[in-house]
């Protein structure tokens, strides 16, 4: 848990949105019915761990986590380990609870008056004398590692596209690929593979049994067509603040639980425009938009489906080509730096992440502890900027920690939170205003 907490108390977003949440709390709640709040306790220990708000003693104790967390009818015992990925899973989970039983706006007529049918709708009056209570936009708005997933299936035989299909996540659990001797196994790797087509036998198409039963001119009934599909998984909405979790738990042949321990290259910034969903043009739309920008297309992706990094499979000998966690050394940079010239197919992301956290578990399937590298709290007098030191956590035990040591580290979560440009930002800015 302390782990946890220490790699979400380096997401400025995400302390945000919990300060946005909690806000009307203090004007229509007692303070003691505030405790009773999953948000407003993670918000004052992030705060705590951020250096935003003093704390009591100098240890901070975190079970009046797990106070609150009993109240959401969750049995968590402070004397056992918990597995960290777990644990976010129950906290954004209890805070999407928190947010779904906020009131919405109060009814402007009675029920009771609107069911007696000898009532005329110009006997009806509006119980409600004063104004109506105003629902916040944070009410309404989702924590920031909340994202979409895309479905998207395609027939094998007629082409035909069915409706894409969204789900929601809070982390992106990665599975990682079978290592290839010889070569590293990088973060691009592990995201390929997890939205990577596959074949899905026996489906019904649709679109098939349309056209087979358009070819029957005595209207005879036929049976419905089943056929392939081709289903892949992209990303339809990237969150503000992404969480990876790198699954290390394998299985071995006679079914006992295996950890792996091998090291997961990654980097400082991440790029994830090439798992980005986009909507498909018409075809002829399709075919102009190409002949027009075949040199500007967006890199990693053909027809809104992503392709194989470049550096997947790149021979050996050749100089390395940008990617997620496969970069040369001499471009492990310090924070705020990151010069896009130097790679021309990824001179304009749009999806540019920053890592500010990393949770490493020590130890096997069965026992073991989780440390957490993070960036060390901002200064007061600049509360905004992202700091470029590196600190180690383990309970209460902390020292510096360079940017080498964290990205060679065998990362168990990663918490990156996105970077906008200087367009971006005025993008946003004018929407604000209006």
């Amino acid at each position: 848990m302390n782990s946890l907490l220490q790699g979400l108390s380096s997401c400025p977003s995400f302390i945000k949105w919990l300060e946005e949440f909690t806000a009307q709390y203090k004007t229509e709640q007692s303070q003691s019915a505030e405790h009773q709040y999953l948000s407003v306790t993670l918000l004052r220990l992030l705060r705590a761990l951020s250096c935003q708000e003093a704390a009591e003693d100098d240890v901070l104790d975190a079970s009046c986590l797990l106070e609150v967390l009993r109240v959401y009818r969750w049995q968590i015992s402070s004397f056992e380990e918990q597995d960290a990925h777990e644990l976010f899973h129950v906290l954004t989970s209890s805070l999407e609870d928190e947010r779904d039983r906020q009131p919405r706006v109060t009814h402007l007529f009675d029920v009771h008056s609107l069911e007696q049918p000898e009532i005329t709708q110009k006997q009806i009056s509006c119980r409600t004398r004063g104004s109506l209570p105003l629902v916040s936009n944070h009410w309404k708005s989702p924590h920031p590692f909340h994202g979409r997933l895309t479905s998207n299936m395609v027939c094998k035989h007629c082409e035909h596209q069915s409706p894409v299909r969204y789900d929601i996540f809070d982390s992106l659990s990665l599975s990682i690929p079978a290592a290839v001797w010889g070569r590293p196994m990088t973060l691009d790797h592990c995201l390929h593979h997890f939205i990577s087509s596959e074949s899905v036998k026996d489906v019904v198409c649709d679109n098939c049994t349309k056209i087979q039963a358009e070819r029957i001119l005595n209207g005879q009934s036929i049976e419905n067509q089943r056929t392939t599909f081709v289903k892949q998984l992209k990303l339809g909405k990237l969150p503000q603040c992404l969480c990876i979790h790198l699954q290390r738990l394998s299985w071995s042949n006679q079914g006992t639980p295996l950890k792996r321990h091998e090291h997961v290259q990654f980097n400082e910034f991440l790029i994830m425009d090439i798992y980005k969903y986009h909507v498909p043009l018409h075809k002829s739309s399709q075919t102009e938009l190409n002949q027009k920008n075949s040199e500007e297309a967006a890199p990693g992706t053909k027809d809104g489906i992503a392709v194989k990094p470049a550096g997947a499979e790149q021979p050996s000998g050749t100089k390395p080509h940008f990617v997620n966690g496969a970069c040369p050394s001499s471009f492990l940079m310090s924070a705020g730096t990151f010069p896009l010239a130097a790679f021309p197919e990824c001179s304009s992301p749009v999806y540019l992440y920053r890592l500010m956290a990393v949770v490493v578990h020590h130890g096997d399937m069965h026992s073991g502890h989780f440390v957490t590298y993070r960036r060390s709290p901002p200064s007061p007098r600049s509360p905004f900027a992202v700091s470029s030191q590196w600190l180690w956590i383990s309970d209460d035990t902390v020292r510096k920690a360079s940017l080498q040591e964290v990205l060679s580290c065998s990362a168990y979560l990663l918490f990156y939170e996105r970077v906008h440009s200087r367009v971006q930002h005025q993008s946003l800015e004018s929407k604000a205003e209006e």
